[in-house]
């Protein structure tokens, strides 16, 4: 239902708003999961997207001439604020919204759940994240093609297999490991290949 992927989504947003509001502003540069950005930047882009409307989402891209790594770049611009608090506020003011990217809506969750890794993973930080949210998020990530952030293509060639959860997704050799590492791992953070085993892991480390 779409209320209930909307309640997670709310509750990551909450649960992260909590874990930032104890960081020193030294831990905001720290360098993210995410290629070239910082917690900081990561944290404005997750306050972008929650702003972002299926309008603002084509009219953006057509001002970033269709290339959305640079529609990425102007909305951690647009919405990034002079000091960590600044910017934290601007996610609490956002944490209920429910605008949205012309996506699938579980792809809220995937945006929710691994920005949150991105940002917890190099500080150390850890949450217990609902089966439920990372379940949704890693079945989204098996049917969404690569040229769209997903691993439509590596589920063709690999098996994914949670020891925790039992979830599996794909088909061929297969890769073990907890379920947030293996959802990590299809969204390309290489982070969560050391939490990973089994004969499919080369094809994943390889993607």
């Amino acid at each position: 239902m779409t209320s209930d992927v909307w309640s997670m989504v709310h509750a990551e947003r909450a649960a992260l708003v909590q874990d930032l509001a104890g960081l020193p502003a030294e831990a905001w540069e720290h360098a993210s999961l995410c290629d070239g950005w910082t917690v900081h930047d990561v944290v404005a882009h997750l306050v972008d997207t929650a702003r972002t409307t299926r309008i603002g989402f084509v009219a953006g891209l057509v001002r970033s001439r269709f290339d959305f790594d640079a529609q990425n770049a102007r909305g951690v611009r647009r919405a990034r604020g002079r000091t960590p608090e600044e910017t934290l506020a601007r996610l609490r003011r956002v944490a209920t919204r429910t605008t949205t990217p012309p996506a699938p809506l579980d792809s809220r969750l995937v945006e929710e759940v691994v920005h949150g890794e991105d940002i917890r993973r190099p500080l150390g930080l850890v949450r217990d994240y609902p089966e439920v949210a990372v379940s949704r998020a890693l079945r989204h990530q098996a049917g969404v093609t690569a040229a769209f952030g997903g691993a439509k293509e590596l589920v063709a060639r690999v098996r994914f297999v949670a020891d925790d959860t039992g979830l599996a997704v794909g088909t061929g050799p297969e890769v073990q490991g907890p379920l947030l590492s293996l959802l990590l791992a299809a969204c390309g953070r290489r982070a969560a290949l050391d939490d990973l085993r089994g004969p499919g892991l080369p094809l994943v480390a390889s993607a």
